[in-house]
This record gives C-alpha cells, structure tokens and sequence, in this order.
C-alpha cells in the first residue's frame, strides 16, 4: 500500500505564489492562473513518493536534507517528515535559495 503524505506550505512559500501570480498577471492573468493551478497540481504531486526528487546540492552548506521539485523554470524546495511534507520556498531557477 502506498503511503500518502499531507503537503503544507509554509507562509513564505504561500508568499512566492502570490508573487508569481502577479508577476505573470502584468501580462496576463488568465496566463498567470493557469500557470499557478498548474504549479499546485505538481506540488500536490509530493502526497505520493515525495523522496523520488532529488536532494537540493545547497544541503551541504545548510547542513539540511532538502529536496526539490522542478516545475518549469520554477524550484519547489520541500523537506520530508514522517507523515508530512512541508513546502519550504518556490521561486525561479535562475535566483538563489535564501531561506
């Protein structure tokens, strides 16, 4: 039997959604919808088999054991529980993480 997860973001996670909406809503906000129901549906992805990603190489100077989700140009950064996951950050590829 598969094990399911409970997936939470945390606040600042919730935050980089709301800024990737808008910032994708200067152009279109059909567009940014879309493109944020898209991401959710990729994170709630992680009820099942959340350690099927790969580990973040930022691990090794936070001394953590993050993984993340790639979702377009976008990183979901999470860490792994018992029985849940927790949505640390969102952001673009191309930025650094800052936790």
């Amino acid at each position: 039997m598969k094990k399911q997860y409970q997936v939470n973001l945390s606040q600042q996670a919730q935050n980089d959604l709301e800024r990737i909406f808008y910032y994708i809503a200067d152009d279109s906000i059909n567009d940014a919808a879309n493109f944020i129901l898209q991401l959710e549906k990729k994170v709630y992805t992680l009820e099942l088999f959340p350690d099927r990603h790969p580990l973040i190489p930022e691990n090794e100077f936070f001394d953590t054991d993050y993984r993340h989700l790639i979702f377009k140009k976008y990183r979901i950064v999470y860490r792994i529980t018992e029985s849940s996951v927790f949505i640390l950050r969102i952001f673009h590829g191309a930025k650094l993480l800052n936790l």
